[in-house]
Formats: structure tokens, sequence, C-alpha cells
């Protein structure tokens, strides 16, 4: 039961306070409002039959079609839940549409003197197509029953609304994206979760560096930019911006840790004397908290204490180097899931037999598949099954490409180690040292034996079938070598940036060169201590080598066929990029552009323009749409045990606009 103006902000007997028709004011605001990412909001809905518009109390009514449906017009669940699909298209796409859906958020801009001066935003849900003349009059209702003192912005949620509203004047509709209101928000949700532990505050990596080797697992480690060589501690805060798929954050994802951006840290630190204290530190979506604990928490050590990663036994036998569209992914036993990935996605496109639709067929309640919505983005309208996959099967095969290549088995790491009694005993002393957690020695003998990796002759044997693989790839073009271990990419134990990848070797020399220092990554003394907390043994870990040609990029990224800090969110996928290498992304030099793109009603919103200041161009967006979609047909095929298992894909555009995907993993969440 809605309420009359004159009895604003009084519930019913349902307790519901929701409004019909009043103006609306900063307390009235306040009364109706909930909280999404930290700041106050409202739903609204304007009837453009009736003249009037409905301030909905957030708590009754958390969403706007049910609302419309149940109270407006008096349908029922039951009638809604049987045409839901077609319901949300009269209100979300229909250019004559009745009800024009939308948010006000309440945010505050601080003024020279301190002072901070509110102001609302206005925009409409993601998938919303209003046409320009749709935006302006919605703009222009609410803009004529909110209190004049308070200035109103509309914010498009899309980038259809973006070019809609570029013929508008914004005299008459004032604006302002996405990436302008929230770019400098002060703290943000990388990872949601919860931890108690010490608060360990680095304001350079100096500082950092001088206290790394005393960081444990009870620790909470706070710096601009956390590196990559960072021990697994109980919670990650990023004091600068960064992306949520930077190597750092991908790994607190797989290790479950909360992290965040919390910009005002050293304030918080400053006013709390935080720094070195026990701390409760809260990550969700819409809040970031670090609360100073009374007294040393009676912590216990967590459970990836006794965690035991299972890992394939590794295959040995003498096999070939082979071209990496020879391989399936149950190849990971001999040449590394990198490089079975990557044969798989070969597999994928060359043969277009795969099912990559299973991610749209599974229920989605009260909808009992997203099949319609998949037949809409590829164009297929009405389509049936099997011919929806053969669509996807096309669009995905058209769209991207999957690099040349060959794969380095673990036989010739495996004969390169056992050829030097050096090496043999270097490993006997680390296997003792870890057995009798002489942990104080783990670290220099890694770092000797990854020099003597380095530095060891190649077997003949294993020389000829490295350099034998040159004849396959252009002997005097620039080649990537790159890791693919059995002890990566697996359920808890990502390995995100762990191994070394070598992206500028020319030649034979350069080439043994790079595989030896490829395999020398699997003994790093981070890749071996956090193996050993996972329980992977020494032994049964294997480096695979890929070897691909190098392709110039213009744009280059990683994308995730998720939202990572908004788990439940089934309809986005989320793409970083930034010119040139798609390492830029994830070693976290430069903040990327970021993008997420709905794959399901369709359209993509600017999260972040980043390092570069400026938004890609309309059509590189539209492009990379289509790159989204396409990851999300692949998650289909690469996640088929759990169609809902997000990927991470590695990816690059030419300067012809062709996608090259260079690495398919599956995402750590």
């Amino acid at each position: 039961m809605t309420l009359a103006p004159e009895t604003a902000g009084v519930p019913d007997a349902a307790g519901d306070r929701t409004v019909v028709g009043a103006n609306l004011s900063l307390p009235l605001f306040r009364t109706l409002s909930g909280v999404l990412a930290g700041h106050p909001y409202l739903k609204v809905v304007v009837d453009r039959a009736e003249d009037t518009w409905h301030l909905l109390d957030t708590q009754a009514h958390p969403f706007h079609v049910d609302y419309i449906a149940t109270r407006v017009l008096g349908m029922t669940r039951e009638q809604l839940d049987a045409r839901l699909d077609a319901f949300n298209a009269s209100v979300y796409t229909d250019p004559e549409r009745r009800f024009l859906l939308g948010v006000l958020s309440l945010h505050a801009e601080r003024e020279a003197d301190g002072t901070e001066r509110p102001f609302l935003v206005l925009e409409t849900t993601e998938a919303d197509t209003m046409h320009g003349a749709l935006l302006e009059e919605f703009y222009r209702t609410v803009r004529g029953r909110v209190d004049g003192r308070l200035p109103l912005l509309l914010k498009p949620a899309n980038h259809g609304q973006e070019h809609e509203l570029a013929s508008v004047n914004e005299a008459r509709v004032p604006r302002i994206l996405s990436h302008e209101l929230f770019g400098n928000r002060t703290r943000t949700c990388l990872n949601p979760g919860e931890a108690e532990g010490r608060l360990r505050h680095f304001r350079t990596r100096q500082e950092y560096d001088a206290a790394a080797a005393d960081l444990g697992w009870a620790d909470i480690v706070a710096m601009p930019c956390l590196p990559d060589d960072v021990p697994r501690v109980a919670g990650f805060v990023n004091t600068a911006p960064i992306t949520p798929l930077s190597h750092t954050n991908v790994l607190a994802s797989g290790w479950g840790i909360p992290n965040a951006i919390v910009r005002d840290l050293d304030d918080l630190v400053r006013q709390g004397d935080l720094d070195g204290a026990w701390v409760r530190y809260r990550v969700r979506e819409d809040t970031v908290t670090l609360e100073r604990l009374s007294n040393a928490p009676d912590l216990r050590q967590p459970a990836w204490h006794q965690q035991r990663i299972r890992i394939g036994t590794p295959l040995l036998a003498d096999i070939p180097v082979l071209d990496l569209h020879r391989l399936r992914r149950t190849d990971r036993d001999s040449y590394g899931t990198k490089a079975a990935g990557l044969g798989e996605l070969h597999h994928v496109l060359d043969s277009r037999t795969a099912d990559l639709t299973a991610f749209y067929a599974r229920p989605r309640p009260p909808r009992p598949d997203l099949l319609g919505h998949l037949a809409a983005r590829l164009g297929e309208p009405g389509a049936a099954r099997e011919r929806l996959r053969a669509a996807a099967a096309r669009r995905v095969a058209d769209t991207v490409r999957a690099p040349a290549g060959v794969a380095l088995p673990f036989w010739l790491h495996h004969l390169f180690l056992t050829s030097s009694p050096a090496l043999q005993q270097g490993i006997g002393k680390l296997k003792m040292a870890l057995e009798l957690e002489a942990y104080d020695m783990v670290d220099p003998l890694c770092l000797s034996l990854q020099h003597l990796v380095r530095t060891t002759d190649l077997p003949g044997e294993v020389a000829r079938a490295v350099t034998g693989s040159l004849p396959g790839l252009p002997g005097t073009r620039r080649l990537v070598v790159r890791s693919s271990s059995n002890a990566e990419d697996l359920p808890g134990f990502s390995a995100a940036g762990m191994y070394d990848s070598v992206t500028t070797v020319h030649g034979p020399g350069q080439l043994l060169d790079a595989v030896r220092q490829v395999w020398a990554s699997l003994l790093s003394p981070r890749s071996v201590r956090l193996r050993h907390q996972a329980g992977i043994s020494l032994d049964d870990t294997y480096m695979g080598v890929i070897v691909q040609e190098y392709t110039p990029a213009v744009l280059g990224g990683v994308l995730v066929t998720c939202d990572p800090t908004r788990r439940e969110d089934f309809r986005n996928v989320y793409l970083n990029c930034t010119p040139g290498s798609p390492e830029r992304v994830v070693d976290g030099t430069v903040l990327p552009q970021q993008y997420l793109y709905n794959t399901v009603e369709g359209g993509g919103r600017t999260v972040d323009v980043g390092s570069e200041g400026t938004d890609l161009p309309a059509a590189t967006r539209a492009k990379l749409a289509e790159l989204a979609l396409v990851g999300r047909l692949l998650q289909s095929h690469f996640s088929e045990d759990d169609p809902d298992g997000a990927l991470d894909i590695e990816w690059l555009m030419t300067a012809e606009g062709d996608f090259h995907i260079v690495q398919i993993r599956p995402y750590a969440r």
C-alpha cells in the first residue's frame, strides 16, 4: 500500500513508507533510502500515464519490477514470474514505455573551505535502453519534484545512454559519468571477507622489504601497491587505486582473504593508532571498515595451514615437443595447465563442435534458463538450442584466435634436472630443509638452485628438442616463452604471478636461456614456500614451457567472466585493458581502463579510465563487448563441470582489430 503526500514517510500497517506524488526533500530521502556501495540511495518510478512518481521504501521494495507489477498493476507474483522477461522488456527497452525506472543516490562534494555540499545523482538500471528524449524527460520530471536546493545530475547507466545523451544539451540535462563519480572513491571492495589480525602499514616498498621476512599468517598488509611476492597473510589493504585483476588481488581471491582499496588509511591509522595494532578488517561490497581490538584475539592457525592441494601425478614419459593445436586439456599432466588450455582453445575454434551455450541453459529462477537472451545477443531470436549452439561456435571462431606455438613437455625439464649431480644435490638439500621446517635455510637454497638452473648447460638431447621447435616458428621474429606448470590453476591454488614469462626472445641462444629462466622460476623462494604451505610436494612439481610467436598489440588486457566484487552477479563480465601488453594490467605498474559488459541483456559501462585518463573510442568499446560475450561462451566449455565457474582470459588486440587469446584458465574464486 502506498501513501499520500500529506502522510509522506509515515508507515502503513505493513510498515511500508513508500510515497506517491510527494516532492522529495532531503529528510524524506533519508527516511526511505538504503545504502549501496557506501552511498544512500532511493528507487524511483515515474508513471507517465498518471503523471506522477513513486518513491519506494527501500526495505519494503528492493526491486522496481516487483513493485510496479504487484502494487501498481495488481499482478500476482506468479503472473509476473510467468512473463518476467517480457515484462522487463516493457519497462526497460520499450521506447513507448509507461514507466521510467531509476535510482537516486546521495553524494557530497567537498568545498574549498572543507564543508561538504550534498548533491543527487539519477540513473537507470544498467540494461535500460532509454533514448535521448526519454532520458531528458526522465531527468526533467525528477528535477521538477526534487528540492531545488539539491543539485541533480544524470549518470548514464551504459555506453548506449552516453551515446544518446551526446546530442542533448548539457545545460538541459547536467550529467556525470560513472568513472567521474566513483574514480576517487575513498574505499572500494576488491575481495569481500573478514579477518582479525595485526595491521602492518608500509608507506614505501623499502619499508616493506625491511620487514617482509617477519610477516606471518596473522598479519594484514597495507601499502600503496602490494608486491607480487607478498606471502600468504590474513588480509590485503591497498592504499592506492588498483584493479581487482592484478596478480596480488587474484591471489587474495584465491586465498579467500579480505582485500580492499582504502585511500584514507593514513588518516585511519593516525586517528586510531592502528599501525601494528590488532584489528578487525571487514570488506563488503558497500562498506570497508578497520576496527581496533582492545586485546589481541585468540587466533588459531587458519585452515590453509592444514590444506593439502591435490595435484595430478606428472607424466614423465619420453614424449615430443608438440604444436599447441595438437594438445587437449587432458594433456595437462604432461605439458602443464596453460599449454593444455591453449590446446583446448584451438580445438574449440577448429572443430566448432563444443556446446558453448551451457552457461545460458542453467536455471536462473524464476527463469528456466537464459537461452532467449543468448539468442538476442547472437542475432538469432527464437532459435532452437541446436541452432544456438552452431551460432555460438561461429561467433567465437569469428571473434578470437588462438596463438600459434609449441609446448615443451615435463619430460625435458626432468631430463635437465637429472642430468646434473649438482642440481640433484641441491634439490635434496631443499627437500630436507622443508621436511625439517628449517625455513631459515629454504630461501638461500632456492636462490642457489635458481642460479644453477640458469647457468647449467642443457644436455644435447634437451637442447636439440628445444631449438628444434624453431622450424615451426619464424626464426628471425621475436618469441615469447611462457610457463606452464602442473602446480598452478588448481582449486585453492592459482599461482597468479608466481612463475616467469620471457617476452623478448630472439634466436636459439636466447630461447635456451629463456627456457632455463622459466624452469628456474619453479624454484623461487616464494613459489617453493607457497606450494609447501599448500601441501604440494617438490617431487610432484614440474614445469612445461610454451613458445609462441610474439604478436604486436595495440591493446592488451584481461577479462574474467564474473564481477569480482559482486559474486552473485551472473550478468557481467569484467574486462581490463591498457595499450600494449596484457602483462601491464596484472603487474600493477599502471591502472588499466576497466569495463563491465552485461552478457545477458546486453550493454556495457566504463568503471575506470585508468592511467590513460581518457575512455576508449565507442567503436573499440563495442569490439570489447563482443570479446566479453565470447569469454562468456567459452566459459560454458572450459567450466563444463560448473558452468558458473569463472574464467580468467588474457588477450591482445592487433592493429588490424583482431583478438588473440594468449592464456585461458580458471579464475580463482
